[in-house]
């Protein structure tokens, strides 16, 4: 196994070379959580290049081995698990941990379940087949997070709301990138909201639809806002700085679905980033809001919302 050091190097390369917002915010954890979220981002970067054939997350080319590709992420995750050398640095920084926070290993599965939905060239029919893969692909790793940053594998509540900021911040990844998806032939707004919106999902782009679209794409945002509120209850139970943390990741990219949302038809004129000042200004908001964690009413999580499988 390589050296842990070496491994946390790696995957710092790794975030601040595929996603900015995702660095900004881990520079908040306390050193020893926030390696841990590095090695974590790795892993989770690499199965997404391996399985769509992109480089930290730029453009996708199409690949015509899908089946094959999910099969070595979870060949690689599984042996990872087991505590084996895997010759692959991001595979390898998935078993440090595993080993170092007690992962319950069906998340990891969980997780990839999403890439075999893609591999599968799935599309979501009805509102729970969305949010179930927005589970897998997202709300899943909300959980593992949660337990690198010392919540308990078996705290289910505060795991319920860890999912809900995955949750939210897939609702948001969709609303922005309904362009993109439709370009690699990709489409993950449900059968159900496109019939009733007189949309072909053939056709998701074209200028025609476009003012239904803003109104799907609003609806996706208003979901991403509840989830995100529902996940800030649940930074009670996290440090300060991990609530910090958390509540810039929320800020940061909240902004994503919300501008979306206001920019309505203009929405996919180009991609949707939350600008440097702005991650500055959420990462200064974050810390008085984390401050104040512990006044935040503990509400009971709404019924109503989509709930993540046991």
């Amino acid at each position: 196994m390589p050296e842990r050091a070496a491994l946390v190097e790696a995957a710092r390369v790794s975030i601040a070379r595929g996603s900015k917002s995702f660095a900004a915010a881990s520079t908040l954890f306390a050193p020893a959580v926030r390696e841990r979220a590095w090695l974590l981002y790795a892993w989770c970067r690499a199965c997404d290049d391996l399985v769509d054939g992109q480089d930290h997350g730029g453009e996708r080319v199409a690949v015509t081995d899908a089946q094959r590709r999910v099969t070595r992420v979870r060949a690689l995750s599984v042996a990872a698990l087991a505590g084996q050398p895997t010759g692959d640095p991001a595979f390898d920084a998935l078993g440090v941990v595993a080993a170092e926070t007690r992962m319950p290993p069906r998340y990891v599965h969980h997780l990839i379940d999403g890439f075999q939905l893609d591999a599968d060239d799935w599309r979501p029919v009805g509102e729970d087949d969305l949010y179930r893969y927005c589970y897998h692909v997202a709300g899943a790793v909300g959980c593992i997070m949660a337990i690198v940053m010392g919540v308990p594998p078996e705290d289910e509540a505060t795991l319920d709301r860890a999912c809900d900021l995955g949750l939210a911040f897939q609702l948001a990844n969709i609303a922005r990138d309904v362009d993109e998806d439709a370009r690699a032939g990709r489409c993950y707004l449900p059968q159900a909201w496109l019939a009733q919106a007189g949309i072909p999902a053939d056709a998701v782009m074209a200028p025609a639809h476009r003012d239904a679209l803003v109104m799907i794409a609003r609806r996706l945002a208003d979901r991403a806002a509840l989830h995100e509120a529902s996940a800030r209850v649940g930074t009670r139970a996290l440090s300060w700085r991990s609530a910090w943390a958390v509540l810039a990741a929320a800020g940061i990219y909240g902004d994503i679905a919300r501008t979306v949302a206001r920019r309505g038809a203009h929405a996919w004129d180009r991609r949707v980033t939350t600008g440097k000042a702005a991650k500055l200004a959420w990462i200064a908001r974050a810390a008085a809001q984390a401050s104040r964690r512990h006044v935040i009413p503990d509400t009971p999580r709404d019924p109503l919302l989509w709930t993540r499988p046991r």
